[in-house]
């Protein structure tokens, strides 16, 4: 073979490679910005629910402590909190399809009132799916709460009932509908989208999309 044959077979083959290249990087690109697709992977709910933070963008996470599901998906999602930039509100709002998960509601808002979430978040999950104990009962979650928290019975009991967490369940209940959740666990991302199990592929691959959400809404800013 010649030396300009040679040369022109190696200009071919390396312009092939370049276009081959280029190719394949197209492909990966629009791969991956089709990884998640709206009404496959989420949905966009038909009316906006206002967050909580406008200047920064909402992450919900709507459970319930007396759902398995939620009680095994939550190692998850404290991990994933742990790379949450400062520009992302996370909460929890609590899912009241019925009376149990209504009582369990209450105990979530006392927590929080009381400023001892921390304490008493998973052994509130463990008293429900751990160790089979009826959560719904004032008296058995007053003993937690005086177990893990240090919480006095009686003011335990004040705040349970009172005015302020029956207000924050029944807005609960309302922000549920609102995203017209129909099972838990369920994330909605900036009171637009939401985001289920099934559609995901799984409870971990839910925080996927959320990333891929917060990412794509932070970009449009």
């Amino acid at each position: 073979m010649g030396a300009r044959k040679v040369i022109g077979w190696a200009i071919r083959a390396r312009a092939l490679v370049l276009v081959l290249s280029a190719v394949l990087a197209g492909a990966s690109v629009a791969e991956e910005a089709a990884a998640y697709q709206e009404g496959r992977h989420y949905v966009r709910l038909p009316m906006p629910v206002e967050t909580r933070d406008p200047d920064r963008i909402e992450v919900v996470e709507l459970f319930s402590y007396g759902c398995i599901h939620c009680f095994n998906f939550d190692p998850a999602v404290e991990r994933w909190l742990e790379t949450v930039p400062d520009d992302v509100d996370f909460h929890r709002i609590p899912a009241v399809f019925n009376a149990y998960w209504a009582a369990l509601a209450q105990a979530f808002y006392t927590a929080e009132l009381l400023d001892v979430m921390g304490e008493v978040h998973t052994p509130i999950f463990e008293g429900v799916h751990v160790y089979r104990l009826e959560m719904n009962r004032a008296e058995l979650l007053a003993r937690l709460f005086e177990r893990e928290a240090d919480v006095d019975r009686e003011e335990f009991l004040r705040v349970f009932g009172s005015f302020g967490v029956q207000s924050r369940v029944r807005k609960a209940d309302a922000s549920t509908r609102m995203y017209r959740a129909t099972g838990v666990p369920t994330m909605i991302v900036n009171g637009t989208y939401r985001i289920e199990t099934d559609m995901a592929g799984g409870q971990e691959q839910m925080l996927d999309v959320v990333d891929y959400l917060v990412a794509t809404i932070r970009a449009a800013e």
